[in-house]
């Protein structure tokens, strides 16, 4: 064991222990491989994990591009081996499964494993982290846009409109007959090899498409298929990291909070801004600006929603909790933006008054977080919004 361990890989990949007869007793992802491993025989554990170090004989290592393709081989080893460490219950009913409909437009779906015998489709996993898991699709849906709401019904009396996600880029846009069933099954077919651990194939399939569209000179449709080839070389998994560590204990001192506000003139030049604090102090590197794309008018709620179904359409590390300058009106429309994405993050608002001159606070706040934090989160949202107000309406004034 001594040569195994001094040997570990400081990369993504999956590690399977095995005890005395060689049997593998545990299957784990990482980003960091060596750190991971090492983490078991340097700490303390409670007495499952204490219990399952003592069997532990041999390690076997698995190298991945990523921490995404780290996820995806992990789980389909666990699927493969049952090892009974990652067994939490015998029936699996509390794993996460990816669920890929059968339909002209299949949708994309997670369900726990206790649903899946209610329902039909492709199923992928078990996966182990809810929070990875998201971020996982997250990622891949940029690459492989799909839909997860039901298609345009062309016998509908109702105009189509375009659902949010079309407007960002995730959905492709079977909710405005925006892409054929093939061109659409395309999408899915890639997705599927991916989650079967098979991007080396998908690459390979997507060159060779490449060329033939450049030989028919549809560039626009090769450069479409380049850029993805691109992504699937290069994924940006950063955010997939940081859950990692967050959901096996690593960074889980850092709390982060997350400030927004609205800034515009009758709704013109309208942006928004989120702010970082990590324990209590600024932290500038994470800070995103908004230009409003859907919204027209005075409408800061709408904004706001905007904003909020934007950012947590990203793969970004989630907040610990989200401070919102405004009143009763901000603070609903964000709750509905959060339920809409089934995320349960504590949400608290400052009503600061007609004059600004008002410091009070909506919902409840957690403990160990001080007013006086709040107060300065929501100062340099207001700040950092009208910061890039003011720049778009110069660059507007001289164009």
């Amino acid at each position: 064991m001594l040569e195994v361990l001094k040997n570990i890989p400081e990369s993504p990949g999956v590690y399977l222990m095995k005890d005395s007869k060689g049997k593998i007793i545990y299957i784990g992802k990482a980003v960091n491989l060596k750190r991971r491993v090492l983490s078991y025989f340097q700490k303390a554990h409670d007495s499952r994990i204490e219990k399952m170090v003592s069997e532990i004989k041999d390690i076997e290592f698995k190298i991945t591009n990523s921490a995404l393709e780290a996820l995806i081989l992990e789980s389909n080893l666990i699927k493969k081996n049952s090892p009974k460490y990652n067994i939490k219950e015998k029936d699996d009913k509390s794993f996460l499964y990816i669920k890929i409909s059968k339909e002209k437009f299949p949708r994309v779906f997670l369900i726990r494993g206790k649903d899946l015998k209610k329902t039909q489709g492709t199923f992928f996993g078990p996966f182990t982290q809810s929070g990875s898991l998201k971020e996982a699709l997250n990622i891949l849906r940029k690459i492989f846009p799909f839909a997860n709401h039901e298609p345009y019904n062309s016998n509908s009396k109702k105009l189509p409109k375009a659902c949010f996600d079309f407007q960002i880029y995730l959905c492709p846009g079977t909710c405005v007959n925006a892409i054929t069933s093939r061109d659409y099954k395309k999408n899915i077919v890639n997705l599927k090899l991916f989650l079967q651990g098979k991007r080396d194939r998908i690459i390979k399939s997507l060159k060779k498409e490449m060329d033939q569209f450049s030989k028919k000179m549809e560039f626009e449709k090769a450069e479409n298929i380049k850029r993805k080839i691109f992504a699937l070389n290069h994924i940006q998994d950063i955010a997939l990291i940081k859950e990692d560590e967050i959901s096996t204990g690593e960074n889980s001192n850092q709390f982060r909070i997350e400030g927004y506000d609205i800034s515009n003139i009758s709704g013109t030049s309208a942006v928004g801004s989120m702010v970082v604090f990590i324990n209590g102090k600024p932290n500038k590197a994470e800070y995103r600006k908004f230009k409003i794309k859907t919204i027209q008018g005075p409408n800061d709620t709408g904004m706001l929603k905007e904003v909020l179904f934007r950012r947590f359409k990203n793969d970004w590390r989630l907040p610990n909790l989200i401070l919102i300058d405004g009143g009763l009106p901000q603070i609903n429309s964000a709750r509905e933006v959060l339920e809409d994405l089934k995320l349960n993050i504590p949400l608290v608002g400052i009503a600061k008054g007609p004059d600004r001159d008002r410091n009070d606070f909506i919902g409840n706040i957690p403990e160990g977080v001080e007013k006086k934090v709040l107060i300065q989160v929501r100062d340099e949202a207001h700040r950092f919004a009208i910061k890039f107000h003011k720049e778009l309406r110069a660059k507007n004034t001289f164009k």
